[in-house]
């Protein structure tokens, strides 16, 4: 009894351990290909002018990385190189607002990419958050239903509007 109950917890823990290890190595590798990205694209950024794609690429890598400011920066540089890409610049360069608490700029940005593409569910997803934050309950709702009309399996849409539901309550005429 004794030795099936020890050979029950060291087989726990190894798998404990095994997941714990895939998880660490998991982030390396991720953390590694982000640091590849930055090797790659910084000092070639230094030396000549980049295309949008690799200003937008690398400001995407600093945007998980969180630093705000330099995706910024390079996210204003792609806009101004122009590109196909734009409405994912605009929603990125407003989600770098958005993280530094930002809102009006957030918002700016994301209805620049709204009407570059329209029906960009991420976009509108990320404008009604940004509402939401500013605590325009009614503008949040209404984009948070124009999102499930575009996408009705939207899990972070239904979450959210289900939520605001509850807070708010709208004034009689």
């Amino acid at each position: 009894m004794d030795s099936t109950l020890a050979i029950a917890y060291l087989g726990a823990l190894v798998l404990l351990l095994a997941g714990v290890s895939w998880l660490v190595i998991r982030q390396i590798l991720k953390a590694r290909s982000l640091e590849n990205v930055i090797s790659e694209l910084q000092p070639k950024l230094q030396k000549e002018k980049g295309t949008p794609e690799d200003y937008y690429q690398l400001g995407s890598v600093y945007l998980r990385k969180k630093l705000y400011a330099q995706a910024i920066a390079l996210f204003n540089k792609a806009i101004k190189e122009g590109g196909e890409n734009l409405p994912e610049v605009y929603n990125a360069l407003g989600f770098a607002y958005f993280s530094q608490d930002q809102y009006d700029l957030a918002i700016k940005n994301y209805k620049e990419a709204i009407s570059l593409q329209d029906g960009y569910v991420t976009a509108i997803n990320n404008l009604g958050h940004a509402y939401e934050k500013k605590k325009l309950l009614p503008q949040a709702i209404e984009l948070y239903e124009q999102v499930l009309v575009l996408d009705e399996k939207n899990e972070t849409a239904k979450r959210r509007l289900t939520s605001l539901r509850k807070q708010f309550v709208p004034t009689a005429p």
